[in-house]
């Protein structure tokens, strides 16, 4: 790759993530020593859609690096803003999430200021442990509580049944009890955040069909299992954070209940109710049992929300104090054809978190493109798939074809890719993966992008191992764990369990495995992996710069004054030559993990060869970045328009100019 000017958002270029509107914050760009001359260097901003520039000034040079300062005042809570290069030769270059570019660039992929209060920062130090309660462990308290009627028992060793009613039905028992006994697992793993999909009562093993959010199912233990749980859970260190219906309620809610055949009742409002006798309703993509809510109620608002005993509050207060929230079906939220409430829903949650407890998370689910809700004003970052998990898939993915059954009993023979009907998992190479990647986050700003989950899988997925590539999940679980976002891990990855869709997944731990040789693999495996991630604050929050992509291998370096870290992950065979200047310090590279020849030139030029699959870690010094200067502000009218080239740089093609 030609090394090009770089900004990513991060502390390493940004003064201050979380500004209060009206500050000015100064935001760096570091350019290749040699790359102009350049004329100037601005930045351009869009308050209230009307641009807004500054000039920078040049800081001083480090490590054939030029650095430039300019003054972003915060205008807006999201205040976007992107990079203009005047060349000596009058080109005109423009730098935004994307990449560099000739031409104007859209504002959705500008950088990003956020004006909204900040997450608390052991999110960006965390690694989830996702729990799906039935199935975690049984406790042998578990056996005193007989089956609903709703349930169909199965024994801790019986497979999962994946045809209805099984698929909703089957029922193991795993209980709260049951996970309390298991909390060392986790200690022993690294991770430090636990998140728990529903234990509300329901009538399904999922839970997502809630019955009541005032109590925690029964079957699970009830109240006081939780509340020891959370205790037994801060005491080792791990956080914990619960899981909300705010789309739907089940349909033996008692909410419902009170509405449904009752006109006039308070709960009808909460409700869409079609017709005079409360009998008929919309539900979530058609299912009976989800009736959706209504969030034009103020009464709901109020009952979930906004009051200091409503749901949302009262299980982050004593004697709960859960850590926060992740929120299911979000992106419906409050959306139902030209109703779109969803804003005012997040904001709400976002508004009595902070009340009741500013050291809580709030993440929602919006299982693909969630750039438009993801601007700041709600969520800290979101379970999404498009921008991490559907292209790791895609790029070290093998389908065997091997035979699975759907939930209405249909043998299926292509592998099942997040209910896409594309024939499968598309074949990705790793350039493709990068590019899904960027595209994916460029709309996003940085701070929210480290909140973003990045699972390789979940209790609504296949098992990524199921379709692994030879080789390939020590590269998924390593870029899980090193590039922005908040690496999780589903129960079960640390076994090598496999699941051919979303409910064949969800198969019960295999307790008592540890010792048997693959098992005992994969788990070391995981504890490397994690630990790395928690012993470098690099990977936190330290920027994301590519260093080198090409068909079989991506090189990424994740940046800060303190440390960096080189990542190179393959699929093949690796040698990735990387030009001087691009890696400062490489020929000091600590070797973290893999086995990856690293080699640094008299010119400091590098490069990194490898037999894949592979993946491996360096350790590099800080950046060396000159000390920050002022700069000036100008209106739009005082700068003058350039004419620009006809010619745009895509990433892609940023990335071949150098292959």
């Amino acid at each position: 790759m030609t090394l090009v000017p770089h900004h990513d958002g991060s502390s390493l270029y940004v003064s201050n993530l979380a500004p209060d509107l009206g500050e000015v914050v100064t935001v760096r760009l570091r350019v290749p020593s040699g790359y102009g001359p350049l004329a100037a260097v601005r930045t351009r901003s869009n308050p209230d859609h009307e641009p807004e520039w500054t000039d920078a000034a040049p800081a001083g040079a480090a490590d054939g690096w030029e650095w430039w300062d300019a003054p972003v005042t915060v205008r807006n809570r999201r205040h976007g803003y992107r990079w203009m290069l005047q060349h000596g030769d009058g080109r005109v270059e423009w730098l935004n999430q994307t990449g560099l570019h000739r031409i104007e660039t859209l504002d959705a992929e500008d950088f990003a200021l956020v004006a909204h209060p900040a997450p608390p920062a052991w999110l960006n130090e965390s690694v989830m442990y996702q729990v799906f309660p039935d199935r975690f462990a049984r406790s042998a308290e578990a056996d005193a509580h007989p089956a609903p009627a709703w349930a169909i028992p199965a024994q801790w060793t019986d497979p999962v049944d994946p045809v209805m009613p099984a698929r909703s039905q089957q029922f193991y028992g795993g209980d709260l009890p049951g996970l309390i006994d298991k909390l060392d697992h986790l200690v022993s793993l690294g991770v430090n955040l636990l998140y728990l999909t529903p234990v509300f009562p329901a009538e399904s093993n999922h839970r997502y069909d809630a019955g009541s959010f005032e109590r925690v199912d029964p079957l699970l233990g009830g109240d006081a299992a939780y509340v020891r749980l959370v205790e037994e859970a801060h005491g080792r260190g791990i956080r914990v954070i619960g899981d909300l219906t705010s789309n739907h309620s089940g349909d033996s809610h008692e909410w419902f209940r009170a509405a449904l055949g009752h006109p006039g009742a308070p709960e009808e409002d909460f409700y869409y109710f079609t017709d005079d006798a409360n009998t008929e309703y919309v539900s979530w993509l058609g299912y009976a049992s989800l009736p959706k809510f209504d969030w034009s109620s103020e009464e709901l608002r109020r009952r979930f929300v906004t009051d200091q005993d409503s749901v949302v509050a009262k299980w982050l207060k004593p004697p709960y104090n859960a850590d926060g929230w992740r929120i299911d079906v979000a992106n419906m939220t409050g959306r139902l054809g030209d109703v779109d409430l969803n804003a005012e829903v997040r904001q709400l949650l976002r508004e009595t978190m902070l009340e009741i407890n500013p050291d809580t998370i709030l993440l929602g689910e919006s299982t693909n493109d969630a750039v438009s809700d993801l601007q700041g004003d709600g969520w800290h970052g979101a379970m999404t798939y498009p921008s991490f998990t559907r292209p790791v898939w895609g790029w070290l993915s093998e389908p065997t074809g091997t035979p699975y059954l759907d939930a209405e009993g249909r043998e299926m023979t292509e592998s099942w890719f997040f209910g896409q009907p594309i024939g499968g998992i598309p074949r990705y190479t790793a350039r493709d993966f990068a590019e899904a990647v960027t595209r994916f986050t460029a709309g996003i700003p940085w701070r929210v992008r480290l909140g973003n989950m990045q699972p390789l899988d979940t209790h609504d997925t296949a098992r990524f191992a199921t379709n692994a590539a030879p080789g390939t999940v020590p590269v998924a679980g390593g870029l899980s764990l090193t590039m922005p976002g908040l690496p999780v891990v589903f129960a079960g990855d640390e076994f090598g369990l496999v699941g051919a869709d979303g409910e064949a997944s969800r198969t019960p731990m295999p307790w008592g495995t540890e010792g048997d040789p693959e098992v005992a693999e994969r788990l070391a495996l995981y504890r490397e992996l994690i630990a790395l991630r928690r012993r470098h604050p690099a990977l936190h929050d330290g920027g994301f710069r590519w260093v080198h992509v090409d068909d079989e291998t991506v090189v990424f370096a994740r940046e800060s004054t303190e440390q960096s870290v080189l990542v190179l992950a393959t699929r093949g065979d690796a040698d990735a030559a990387i030009p001087a200047g691009a890696l400062p310090g490489a020929e000091s590279a600590e070797a973290a993990f893999g086995d990856v020849t690293l080699a640094v030139a008299d010119d400091g030029s590098v490069l990194l060869s490898a037999d894949g699959p592979a993946f491996a870690v360096w350790i590099l010094p800080g950046v060396s970045a000159p000390a920050p200067v002022s700069a000036v502000v100008h209106e739009a009218a005082d700068v003058p328009r350039g004419v620009v080239g006809a010619d745009e740089h895509t990433p892609a093609e940023i990335v071949k100019e150098g292959d």
